[in-house]
């Protein structure tokens, strides 16, 4: 079942698929602890995975932090219909403990379907299942990368360049 998930995946990239692709009932990951004893989840990963599991209480916790970018929401709402997110992550990593539910706080108030939304957890070598890692060119994690019509469009990694990644990244989805 996990090959033929990114089959679907990779395809649905390759051709353009008009609907996004759920990674919702697909749960291909390893779960790994690290040296520092970090529960580490390598693979694809749903929200629920990160957001129900106790080991990872800093999702909740920093959820509720701040507010989103107006801007960067009214984007994600104008484009919901034309783009796919792929993120990379570390759930053992401080920059995703920080800039993932704070993405998510911009999806959720954006309305955003979350089957257009593909996580990939990674290890601490940011390595991940079947070498996606190479196949997107990952350096450091999160990334966020948005895809439109079958082709990565643009991708913020960490903060970004002007430490502002929600906002770049409202940026690069606006400008679709």
């Amino acid at each position: 079942m996990k090959k033929s998930f990114w089959i679907v995946i990779l395809t649905a990239f390759a051709v353009g698929a008009c609907e996004c692709v759920s990674s919702q009932n697909f749960h291909a990951y390893e779960t790994s602890y690290d040296h520092k004893g970090r529960k580490v989840l390598r693979g694809l990963l749903a929200r629920a995975d990160i957001e129900s599991d106790t080991a990872f209480s800093w999702f909740q916790k920093n959820y509720h932090l701040g507010k989103p970018d107006a801007a960067t929401v009214d984007a994600f709402k104008k484009h919901a219909s034309d783009l796919h997110m792929l993120l990379f992550v570390g759930t053992w990593c401080p920059d995703t403990q920080n800039l993932l539910p704070e993405f998510y706080q911009v999806t959720d108030a954006a309305s955003f379907p979350d089957s257009c939304i593909t996580i990939i957890g990674v290890d601490n070598d940011k390595t991940t299942l079947d070498n996606l890692h190479r196949t997107f060119h990952l350096v450091d994690v999160p990334t966020f990368i948005v895809m439109k019509d079958g082709k990565e469009v643009g991708r913020v990694v960490e903060y970004g360049e002007t430490g502002e990644a929600m906002k770049e990244l409202g940026k690069i989805v606006a400008g679709l």
